[in-house]
């Protein structure tokens, strides 16, 4: 077997120094120990001219509830040029959590301008009676809660009927044991690190355990689940998200609150997004 400190001065001398700056270099290095010790390698380190390149695409979804809305096509237009994958759209009906947002007119503009995948996330009851809608105000993925859905399997099925992707989401305190019956039927899990409702709120650190259980769930069922983590994501904590098994991540105000929301974008991207060499 390959010597993992061998591979790990190897990688720290060569790849690392190249392209990350100074401030980058401690946080890319931690996850890839972690990809390291996940990956089986053959009896002995590939020579240079024979390595595989490895891809690996992390998605990063603006939500534009943390966006100016009276210059809400300056930012959509802001995203569309930027690195991000999504755009994430948070809908909030004041009774499932203790906050209103916006419903199809701002859907209606948001699909107007936009030029990327409409990620939307129902925190609402009863959200059966809207999918068609939302499908047809142009929503490419639709996420519901689990903890609003009497009949999550019907949910997921009306989801896929009208067209979306079908995603669920679970707050905190809901266990990921509990998507057990469906998970092969999900193109995305939605991992609620903060209690919905409200932008800027402290991160809950059982996050990592529940990606950590929900990624070892789909081992061999359905491994192409996106992962998603909304609710205080930025750089202080997006590369061990992406250690625990998360490939998808929303951020809201660590993205419009930057001097620079483009160039924290390219941020979050460049620590997610590599090719790896082995």
């Amino acid at each position: 077997m390959v010597n993992f400190s061998i591979v790990m001065k190897n990688f720290r001398s060569s790849f690392v120094t190249c392209i990350f700056s100074k401030s980058y270099k401690e946080v890319v290095i931690a996850r890839y120990e972690a990809i390291f010790r996940q990956i089986s390698l053959k009896d002995s380190f590939v020579p240079r001219n024979h390595r595989n390149i490895i891809e690996m695409n992390y998605i990063i979804a603006p939500s534009i509830l943390s966006a100016d809305f009276g210059n809400l096509q300056r930012d959509i237009e802001m995203i569309n040029q930027s690195e991000a994958d999504w755009f994430h759209v948070d809908v909030m009906d004041g009774v499932f959590v203790p906050n209103i947002s916006f419903g199809f007119p701002i859907m209606a503009a948001v699909k107007k301008h936009a030029k990327k995948t409409l990620d939307v996330h129902l925190m609402i009851v009863e959200p059966d009676k809207y999918i068609e809608a939302f499908a047809k105000a142009g929503a490419d993925r639709i996420t519901v809660h689990y903890e609003a859905c009497t009949h999550l399997h019907r949910t997921i099925e009306n989801i896929k009927a009208n067209g979306c992707k079908a995603g669920v989401a679970l707050n905190p305190h809901t266990p990921v044991t509990l998507l057990q019956d469906v998970i092969e039927d999900l193109d995305l899990v939605l991992i609620m690190s903060v209690n919905p409702g409200f932008g800027g709120q402290q991160f809950i650190h059982n996050t990592y355990k529940k990606i950590r259980d929900l990624k070892a769930m789909i081992q061999g069922r359905n491994e192409d689940l996106a992962i998603e983590v909304d609710g205080g994501v930025g750089l202080q904590n997006i590369a061990t998200l992406v250690s625990a098994g998360a490939n998808a991540f929303v951020a809201g105000n660590a993205i419009f609150a930057a001097e620079n929301p483009t160039d924290m974008i390219s941020k979050m991207k460049s620590i997610t997004t590599s090719a790896i060499q082995i």
